[in-house]
């Protein structure tokens, strides 16, 4: 597909990107902006940085709502950031409809590599206690296999070197360690 926006990557390792999304995370962005900052850099998007500040409010299930995770929801805001449309072209237009069809393709892989089958984050966190940040370890990874997943994609998609070996691979959870 052609990108309405220019970039500079010749190459990406969509597992390095994993991993500076988590890192994001952890370093103070939500899910969504974690994961639209990631492939900003990893992708040498020229836009400007406000593409993070419109993610904000997408993040924890829209606005704290527990609704569509964030996460999932900054993967849906940089695919369509590259492939999106700015003209009225109507419903069957074939660069849309293009677009929902990758956002289709994430939002199904997400479903099913998640471990919890679902793309509500009230879903996806229903065993945590989200104000003691109970949650926060599996978002950072649920965060992370998204850009990945949407670095893959874009690869794919642009003609970009995928310059890994393995492709991103599902959550698994972390367990705690014995004392």
């Amino acid at each position: 597909m052609k990108s309405i926006i220019s970039y500079g990557a010749k190459e990406v390792s969509p597992h390095d990107i994993q991993v500076k999304a988590e890192n994001n995370f952890r370093n103070g962005f939500f899910c969504c902006e974690a994961l639209m900052s990631a492939i900003r850099e990893g992708f040498q998007v020229d836009v400007p940085e406000q593409v993070i500040a419109m993610s904000s409010g997408m993040s924890v299930g829209v606005g704290r709502s527990g609704c569509l995770c964030g996460a999932l929801n900054g993967g849906v805001l940089a695919l369509g950031m590259f492939f999106g449309r700015t003209e009225m072209l109507g419903p069957k237009d074939p660069g849309v409809n293009a677009l929902l069809a990758l956002t289709h393709e994430l939002h199904d892989w997400f479903k099913a590599n998640n471990a919890k089958n679902a793309s509500c984050c009230r879903i996806l966190t229903k065993e945590f206690d989200m104000g003691k940040g109970e949650h926060k370890e599996q978002c950072i990874a649920y965060t992370g296999i998204c850009a990945g997943k949407v670095a893959e994609i874009l690869c794919r998609e642009l003609g970009v070197k995928n310059i890994d070996s393995e492709p991103i691979g599902p959550y698994v959870k972390k367990e705690s360690a014995q004392v």
